[in-house]
């Protein structure tokens, strides 16, 4: 033995490590959004129209959907709002007002998957209109 020290041991990269923490980074990133996205609502409204349409679909997640004619005055062409309900209280209820004038309130969650609803707008809340 001299009393040279040892010559350094070169350092290899750990790109395995590299390779692997970018896809869990970018799913970590979206399971962020999309906990977002679900729990905080981007807007808020109320309509008012009759609900001429309302089922559940769906081949795994089943949600409910339906659309809701507007219609500004007599003779006029109605405007369709399409929406989703999650839950199973205000599913009844709109099933219980089909074909009458209600006043739904909604919020809007942009960016969600459509395996949350088919559409953006989630109804909260239906109350019947008296004409």
């Amino acid at each position: 033995m001299s009393g040279a020290p040892p010559a350094p041991i070169p350092r290899k990269r750990h790109w395995g490590c590299i390779l692997f923490s970018i896809p869990i980074a970018a799913l970590l990133c979206y399971a962020l959004f999309l906990f977002t996205a679900y729990h905080f609502s981007y807007s808020t409204g109320n309509r008012v129209g009759f609900i001429q349409k309302f089922s559940k679909r769906g081949w795994i997640f089943n949600t409910w959907e339906g659309e809701l004619a507007m219609v500004n005055f007599p003779g006029s062409t109605a405007e369709i709002f399409a929406f989703t309900v999650r839950d199973a209280d205000v599913a009844a209820a709109v099933n219980d007002d089909l074909g009458k004038r209600v006043a739904v309130t909604y919020e809007q969650h942009k960016g969600l998957p459509r395996i949350f609803g088919d559409t953006e707008y989630f109804v909260i809340k239906v109350k019947k209109v008296d004409e």
